[in-house]
């Protein structure tokens, strides 16, 4: 199999990624058959399920705008995937030109995309690193010099906690980022959840078990607030994807009480 040019040497072309399985679901082209493949297992499961991608990419753009109304200047955007249409900065600096995006992925197709399409923007950069370890994570950004932690960061872990099992304590990693930002931040959180659609959760999570070394880890709505302790919820809290804050008909990709995912947003007091 031929090596895409934008794809970097050494990526395995044979295993799925949840970023480029992602991108497939939003008809990106930044994928590999193999990652097509996962993503149509996916849909041919739950035929609905490029709708939840649409629903999770409308709430990030509204998180965004809604961190930048609020006077966040800097955003970290961690597992921010395979840019595509109304990225976090093209959102953000529609808004105000002068704010800083520094994203961040484990894919390395993911990190080298971002920065082929950000060669002209000195206010946003992208790096390879693992939530899992958000120590080093937290060191490469602060290489950068472009997020200051001394000034309130707009923190987006948008689908994906979910990629973490259990064991990876995905609650305490969230901690630690909250640690290493000052009073003002936000986060905003979405995930996969089997509250409202447990068999088709069920089936999805087979499905990622056995396409990608990940997996995806649905968690119910106690197990997703519990992700945002010690941060101060914001109006209207933990809530279905389309649910948060709305702005017009074009955000309901999902119908009310079908979401598979659940979202919110939190400032740190």
């Amino acid at each position: 199999m031929d090596r895409p040019a934008w794809a970097p040497e050494g990526v395995d072309m044979q295993q799925a990624s949840p970023a480029r399985m992602y991108d497939a679901l939003l008809g990106g082209s930044h994928n590999f058959e193999v990652d097509r493949q996962a993503a149509a297992m996916g849909k041919k499961l739950v035929p609905d399920l490029p709708r939840v991608a649409l629903s999770n990419r409308a709430f990030l753009r509204r998180a965004v705008r809604f961190m930048a109304d609020a006077g966040i200047k800097q955003f970290l955007d961690i597992g921010s995937g395979i840019p595509t249409a109304g990225n976090v900065h093209e959102v953000a600096q529609s808004i105000d030109p002068e704010i800083r995006v520094h994203y961040v992925d484990i894919d390395p197709v993911a990190v080298a995309h971002a920065n082929a399409i950000l060669l002209s923007n000195d206010r946003a950069t992208a790096t390879e690193a693992d939530l899992r370890k958000p120590e080093p994570l937290l060191d490469e950004v602060r290489r950068s010099g472009l997020i200051d932690f001394e000034q309130p960061v707009g923190l987006l872990l948008v689908a994906v906690l979910h990629l973490l099992a259990d064991a990876d304590q995905p609650a305490d990693k969230v901690a630690a980022l909250r640690a290493a930002v000052p009073a003002g931040s936000f986060v905003a959180i979405s995930h996969l959840t089997s509250e409202l659609r447990p068999e088709d959760a069920a089936q999805l999570g087979a499905n990622a078990a056995n396409q990608n070394r990940i997996g995806i880890h649905f968690r119910d709505r106690a197990g997703i607030e519990t992700m945002f302790d010690g941060w101060d919820l914001v109006e209207p809290g933990v809530v279905e994807l389309p649910a948060w804050r709305p702005e017009s008909e074009r955000d309901q990709h999902e119908a009310p009480g079908r979401s598979l995912g659940l979202a919110g947003v939190g400032r740190k007091i």
